[in-house]
């Protein structure tokens, strides 16, 4: 396969990555309330590396060495960085202050990538990256109806602040340790090594912070959507993010987030269609060129 149809392949990927993260929302709805999400994250994550589990006997090189090992390890604490903070701050902050800093996470990225040589100087993307964030900021401001009182500077942002900084570590990990050699070549492998080492580390954090007695209140339904999360959530985005950190940058790889609010609003629309007005129609328009931008960009990335 040549190098272009590679890269086509991994945006095309990162586009079912994006519809399969925005139907994961719906999905953690239907769920009981009061169970322990950071144990549920855990236990999605066990799912998931289960359903890879077979990977692992395909390949010769399918125990990772100890320095791999150890940036496994900083991938799941980067994956547990990320869900603690998001959890805890859930209860602290505004939904349109989380939005309005996930939106850092491609720009983060691309900063951490220069830092770590993973990559180049790139003014076009840089660009891109730009005008997705605004249009995501667009479409978190039309679903709070334009009320900027929500956005506040507290210790709350700020932790969520470092825990975009954990979640654009992850694709920039994993791009340097492939460049070094350090781990698999194959995506598989690296998606089941990371997410297993991020439920060992969240599900330690789980068991300090919430009370595992919680899971008890688990019924079938929550059972079948926690593995439908564990299985699609999670093993397969985590794969085909994986696939697509092995041909693309950091910064565009996480570019894709932009899209998963404009999933989300297509869903809202659908259960929800007298919420329709105009006032989404300019971050949606920003989100979708930056992403045919982007798309432009991979097959043409000099």
């Amino acid at each position: 396969m040549t190098e272009a149809k590679r890269r086509t392949h991994a945006h095309l990927g990162m586009l079912l990555w994006a519809l399969f993260v925005g139907l994961s929302f719906p999905a953690v709805g239907l769920m009981s309330e009061g169970l322990p999400p950071l144990l549920l994250t855990a236990i999605r994550f066990s799912i998931a590396a289960l359903a890879l589990l077979p990977l692992l006997w395909r390949h010769e090189d399918r125990w990772p060495s100890l320095p791999g090992l150890l940036l496994y390890a900083f991938m799941g604490l980067s994956l547990a960085g990320f869900f603690g903070t998001m959890f805890w701050a859930a209860h602290r902050i505004s939904a349109l202050s989380m939005a309005t800093l996930f939106v850092s996470v491609p720009l983060l990225a691309y900063c951490i990538g220069r830092g770590l040589g993973v990559e180049r100087p790139a003014g076009r993307l840089l660009a891109i990256l730009a005008l997705g964030a605004f249009g995501a900021l667009g479409l978190a401001l039309a679903e709070s109806n334009g009320d900027l009182t929500e956005l506040k500077l507290g210790f709350g942002e700020l932790a969520f602040f470092f825990g975009c900084i954990a979640s654009a570590l992850y694709p920039v990990l994993s791009k340097w340790g492939l460049h070094r050699g350090v781990l698999a070549q194959q995506a598989g492998l690296r998606t089941f090594w990371s997410l297993l080492a991020g439920a060992v580390l969240i599900g330690i954090l789980g068991l300090i912070l919430e009370e595992p007695a919680g899971l008890t209140k688990m019924n079938l339904s929550d059972a079948a959507l926690v593995i439908y999360l564990g299985v699609f959530s999670s093993g397969m985005t985590f794969f085909l993010q994986q696939r697509a950190t092995a041909v693309l940058t950091p910064g565009a790889v996480t570019a894709y987030s932009y899209l998963v609010p404009f999933v989300s609003m297509v869903l809202l629309f659908i259960e929800h269609p007298q919420r329709i007005g105009w006032h989404w129609l300019p971050g949606s328009l920003l989100v979708m060129l930056a992403i045919a931008l982007l798309l432009r960009h991979g097959a043409n990335p000099d």
